[in-house]
């Protein structure tokens, strides 16, 4: 409300008929601008301690909140959790395990579905979890080692609302078909911005493209993009170590 009004007294006093109250419009606009004249040097120095005050508090609070309180909402979790931005957002009955050695961001969104079997989310070992990312667990959902999931990806085990609309305003639940098993193999990628639909799975050290739809199971070692996403093309498999010394 007080920003309605500060807006209103801006708009009076900028097209007011009286050239002195549009004289003190340009002086207070003036005024909002102002800056303090400093060397490079001292703005490098601000800079400087701004980052180390800010890392510190961050990392202050990581340590002694974040992450204890996320752990405290955790099944099992292993070595090494590395918590950035904040605490991760978990709704609904959802069991969740986490591996060693994995890195999620704060601003991540991990819920259950109410109407199921306690769901599970199971994450394995040097996991990465990007930032504004949503995992939505209708069954079970299945990230094992060493995946990468980039910022803003939403993993969609279940819908979380009927089709039909007289349902939905009733406030009634999704039906069994909506709902499914996600699973991503070891050394999977999805880029910005992947979507993944219940009951997919995606095979080992595939690769998805920034902003593309995963609404069927795709095969190990692949690129795919597009919505709904395709293969584009293959990925040649690691190399082993085994074979070079046969």
């Amino acid at each position: 409300m007080l920003a309605g009004y500060i807006n209103d007294l801006k708009f009076w006093l900028k097209n007011h008929p009286n050239k002195f109250y549009r004289n003190v419009f340009l002086i207070l606009k003036k005024t909002r601008s102002l800056e303090i004249p400093t060397p490079q040097v001292v703005n490098i120095s601000f800079y400087f301690l701004y980052k180390f005050i800010s890392n510190l508090i961050n990392t202050t609070a990581r340590i002694a909140l974040y992450t204890p309180a996320f752990k405290g909402r955790l099944s099992h979790y292993g070595k090494h959790l590395f918590l950035y931005g904040g605490l991760p957002y978990v709704s609904g009955p959802l069991r969740i395990t986490v591996g060693d050695n994995c890195r999620i961001s704060g601003q991540t969104t991990l819920s259950g579905r109410t109407h199921s079997t306690p769901p599970s989310l199971s994450i394995g070992s040097n996991v990465d979890i990007g930032w504004q990312t949503t995992i939505a667990v209708g069954q079970k959902v299945i990230i094992e080692d060493n995946v990468r999931i980039a910022g803003r990806a939403f993993l969609f085990g279940y819908s979380g609302h009927p089709l039909d609309a007289n349902r939905r305003a009733l406030g009634e639940p999704d039906d069994e078909w909506q709902v499914g098993n996600i699973v991503l193999r070891r050394d999977v990628w999805l880029c910005t911005n992947v979507s993944v639909k219940h009951g997919v799975t995606i095979g080992e050290g595939t690769i998805v493209a920034a902003g593309s739809v995963v609404t069927g199971d795709l095969p190990p070692f692949v690129i795919a993009a597009g919505n709904p996403a395709k293969v584009i093309r293959s990925i040649e498999k690691p190399y082993s170590e085994e074979k070079h010394y046969a």
